[in-house]
Order: structure tokens, then sequence, then C-alpha cells
């Protein structure tokens, strides 16, 4: 599987749950994360400043889901990339 052109394959990494002061916090809290974190899987061509293996952050709301061999990734673009790690 290979991107194309301006867009990124992205396996999602699942966060830990937020701790504060020893509780954990509930699912509704840590919906205010507007960015998630992933693993670069593949980058297209035209993209900048990537590489595949860099883990990112990027908008949780960018993108959709495409499955492939059985597994979820997400295919989004490099303008909803913020962090590089």
């Amino acid at each position: 599987m290979k991107a194309v052109n301006y867009y990124i394959i992205v396996d999602k990494i699942k966060q830990e749950p937020l701790k504060q002061n020893g509780l954990i916090m509930t699912e509704s809290i840590e919906t205010d994360v507007r960015y998630l974190k992933g693993k670069v899987i593949s980058c297209g061509e035209m993209t900048q400043g990537l590489s595949e293996g860099d883990i990112i952050y990027y908008d949780k709301h960018a993108g959709h889901g495409i499955s492939f061999d059985d597994k979820l990734y997400y295919v989004i673009k490099q303008g909803d990339v913020v962090i590089v790690e």
C-alpha cells in the first residue's frame, strides 16, 4: 500500500487513558483533545518533511479510514499534520 501525491497513510496510536491526581478520566473528558497521534506508514511523492516511521500529530477530523489486510489505517492530507516528533 502506497500513498500518492500529498496524501499520507497513518496508523493511529492509541493513547493511554488520561490520569489526573491518580484518577482515570472518562472518555468524555478526552474528547476535548483536538489532535491525534499516529505513525506514518506511507507518504505520497509530493509530501515534504515527512518520512515513513515518523510519529505525527494530526487533526482528529481529518481524512478517512481505510481497511487494508484486516487493519484500519487513516488517509490524511499533508496540510492536516501539525507536529512531527
